[in-house]
């Protein structure tokens, strides 16, 4: 039987794996776009996420209500939820480290910074002003939604993104030699 957004649901409670594909198919780049915004540059923590989620989706299908939410609007909030936990267990995993470790031992085991992708975030951050640091900080580095920096801020959204977009092609002038930029 040819899975549809139609039947999605009854397929994946007869426990056709099928339906996951078609999840995955349908609905793979949501997914990934609600997780990323919270597992930050992590393409492992995201893919492993992707995984829970469709785990979940496949395990809880008897507890989703049509009643309550569309099926997209479920999977988005697992998806969501699953994500925030990731970002907390990143965040838990990194603190102890942090505290198993004096600061000044952290700062000679670190190798030394060569390539252009090894540089840390607040020295590229270094780059922009206070503002534009903040923005940034919260925006990529947090995960705060735009509309919450700006109600923050008291100014219009368009705003912030406006100094995103700025902010990214003065870093990229910067860090991106014209040469490469031309490639």
């Amino acid at each position: 039987m040819e899975i549809t957004e139609d039947n999605i649901v009854q397929q994946l409670r007869e426990r056709n794996e099928n339906g996951i594909a078609f999840i995955i198919h349908q609905y793979g780049s949501l997914l990934s776009g609600i997780i990323r915004r919270h597992v930050h540059y992590n393409p492992q923590e995201l893919e492993e996420c992707l995984d829970d989620v469709l785990l979940a989706i496949w395990n809880h299908i008897d507890d989703y209500d049509e009643s309550k939410n569309t099926f997209v609007q479920w999977i988005a909030a697992i998806a969501k939820y699953r994500a925030i936990d990731y970002q907390r267990r990143m965040i838990r995993n990194e603190q102890r480290f942090v505290q198993g470790k004096g600061e000044d031992s952290l700062r000679e085991e670190r190798p030394p910074m060569t390539g252009p992708g090894q540089r840390d975030a607040a020295e590229v951050l270094a780059h922009l002003s206070e503002v534009e640091r903040s923005i940034f900080d919260k925006y990529y580095l947090q995960g705060v939604p735009s509309a919450e920096i700006a109600a923050e801020l008291q100014v219009k959204e368009s705003w912030i993104h406006n100094k995103l977009s700025r902010g990214r092609k003065k870093l990229r002038q910067i860090f991106i030699p014209s040469a490469k930029r031309c490639e």
